[in-house]
């Protein structure tokens, strides 16, 4: 309550007293909240069940950081579904991958990545469906080198331009440091992730098996102090992070109590402080938890 409070105060120094009243409670309170760090932020928030949504700065265009991998698993599972692959695939592991820029041969270390578990299975095969498992729940670099590799990230765009996302762009694989520097990376905006998210949870993404499969492992998401954390306890949340320097994000479907899931996402960048952007993704959790609540509660009366 006191966030909605201090929402309506804020707001009167950006907007003029009859704009404010006409904008939704919601968005005046998520401007309010945006506004008190320096940092960029894009936030958009759909419920398909309500139809409420709420869209700050939607395609303001960030490096997508581990985001990308995103799409990339829902291209795995319709190589699946098409027959073309399997879960239980064997793939080779190994550390070093070619530029994009001029393929010479730069190597992923375990002291750069967020999970160091698959190095020690370099030479050995792991199943493609474990690779997907590492390159979510552990956000491993090198599982999802490995799979873009293999994927094709132009086949991995042209599936998420069919499912809705026009903009988001997969070029490569992570420590590609030659792409780097020529300024040859991943980018999304908050629109493309959350069409791409109620797509997997609309069925849209894959069929029932490949559907499960994903939210599955979206669910099993370690890296929670994020969109997560700011919601009631025991909430269910199938989710994505991902972080960069100064930059740092969360892509998620919620699941109220109702069991009908909704989007939201918060994109970053310009936080020096790593736990400035996780209270900011908190706090805009929590507003727009509320929000959805009340909307499906308004909603549901209004039904015959």
């Amino acid at each position: 309550m006191r966030l909605i409070v201090l929402a309506g105060a804020l707001l009167a120094i950006f907007l003029p007293p009859a704009a404010a009243q006409g904008r939704p409670a919601l968005d005046r309170a998520l401007e309010a909240r945006i506004r008190q760090d320096t940092a960029q932020v894009a936030v958009v928030l759909l419920d398909p069940v309500s139809g409420l949504r709420s869209l700050w700065q939607p395609d303001l265009r960030y490096h997508a950081a581990s985001t990308m991998k995103v799409p990339v698993l829902i291209e795995l599972a319709r190589r699946v579904e098409s027959g073309e692959m399997s879960w239980d695939d064997p793939w080779r592991v190994r550390t070093r991958f070619a530029s994009i820029v001029d393929g010479s041969k730069y190597a992923l270390s375990p002291a750069d990545d967020s999970d160091s578990t698959l190095y020690a299975q370099e030479g050995r095969e792991v199943a493609a469906g474990e690779l997907a498992r590492l390159m979510i729940v552990r956000s491993s670099n090198l599982a999802t080198n490995l799979l873009i590799e293999r994927l094709e990230p132009a086949r991995v765009n042209a599936t998420s331009r069919a499912l809705g996302a026009d903009s988001i762009e997969v070029l490569r694989g992570v420590e590609d440091i030659k792409a780097f520097d020529a300024g040859r990376n991943n980018t999304t905006t908050a629109r493309d992730l959350a069409t791409l998210l109620l797509a997997i949870a609309g069925g849209q993404a894959a069929g029932p098996d490949g559907t499960a499969r994903m939210l599955a492992i979206l669910e099993a998401q370690e890296f929670n102090d994020g969109i997560p954390d700011g919601l009631p306890p025991g909430t269910r949340v199938a989710h994505k992070t991902g972080e960069i320097t100064a930059t740092f994000h969360d892509a998620a479907l919620i699941y109220p109590p109702d069991g009908r899931p909704y989007a939201l996402v918060v994109l970053t960048r310009g936080y020096v402080d790593r736990e400035d952007a996780m209270r900011l993704m908190r706090d805009v959790a929590r507003l727009a938890h509320a929000a959805v609540l009340d909307a499906r509660r308004v909603s549901s009366s209004r039904r015959p």
